[in-house]
């Protein structure tokens, strides 16, 4: 009787300490809480890509690409007499500095068919919208190559220099451009540059979350006889299939200027990648 009474006993204690033997495998798995968390746990997903068009207006904003993100613009337009392909390529050397270059790689005016004039800039911001009043303030620079075939385009060199200025007022945005274009002559007209101003305003609202609607007035004084002054009044939706993804189709029409009565076009806005992300990822990391 004692035997088979301490056989119980015994058998029973591994029955008990067998029960103990997960929870102190779990307690172990799990950390102390003054244990501090692993580095892994501390490193924040990167900013998410965010397009920053300048589409569909002739008005530029004065945000800049975030920084390292390159981005593409590229839109057709067409009306009577006149049409083409425009592309804007950008990326944020920084984020106050932007480096971009553009072509037209195809273009019709008149019946004649051929590619169009090329151009190189920047954008320098050097200030942020603050407070109730100050907008984003930003300097913009393009030069402008004669590239064009066929005698298309403007046959010469020309610089432009442009004050943008960016505001929001509820959920009113509003791009505000001026600035000075010198065009230089073409063969065989004497050297040098002649020189116009450029103004425009632009206003866009959401409409939903991904719809919203921009309008403009935007216009030129006379550079010269060969270049006359224009004005021009742009209505277009634009819609965002996502953040990086923005499309634009609308028109503009001409109210005075040696451009078509009415302009029709259709683009896209799209930040094809973040340059910049390893080092981004190191420095969350770190």
């Amino acid at each position: 009787m004692t035997f088979v009474f301490r056989r119980i006993l015994f058998i029973g204690s591994l029955l008990c300490l067998a029960g103990t033997l997960p929870k102190i495998s779990r307690a172990q798995e799990q950390p102390s809480p003054s244990q501090p968390p692993s580095p892994q746990t501390q490193v924040e997903p990167a900013p998410e890509i965010q397009a920053v068009p300048n589409r569909p207006t002739f008005a530029s904003t004065a945000e800049v690409n975030q920084a390292g993100v390159l981005e593409l613009e590229y839109g057709f337009e067409g009306g009577n007499g006149h049409q083409n392909i425009n592309g804007l390529v950008k990326f944020g050397m920084t984020k106050w500095f932007e480096v971009r270059v553009a072509n037209n790689p195809i273009q019709r005016d008149a019946g004649v068919f051929g590619t169009g004039d090329s151009g190189a800039g920047f954008k320098l911001r050097f200030f942020s919208e603050n407070g109730k009043w100050r907008p984003t303030t930003t300097l913009l620079y393009e030069a402008t190559f004669p590239t064009g075939s066929h005698n298309l385009g403007t046959q010469a060199y020309g610089h432009a220099v442009q004050l943008l200025l960016s505001k929001d007022f509820g959920k009113h945005h509003f791009d505000w451009n001026e600035g000075v274009q010198f065009t230089g002559r073409p063969f065989p007209l004497p050297q040098g540059y002649d020189r116009g101003y450029f103004s425009a305003l632009s206003w866009s609202h959401p409409l939903s979350a991904k719809w919203a609607f921009t309008a403009e007035v935007a216009g030129t004084s006379k550079i010269s006889d060969a270049v006359p002054g224009q004005m021009t009044i742009l209505f277009a939706p634009t819609y965002s299939v996502s953040p990086r993804l923005v499309l634009d189709a609308g028109a503009y029409i001409a109210v005075y200027g040696n451009l078509p009565r009415v302009t029709g076009f259709f683009g896209v806005t799209y930040s094809i990648v973040d340059l910049y992300r390893h080092k981004k990822s190191k420095a969350d990391h770190h």
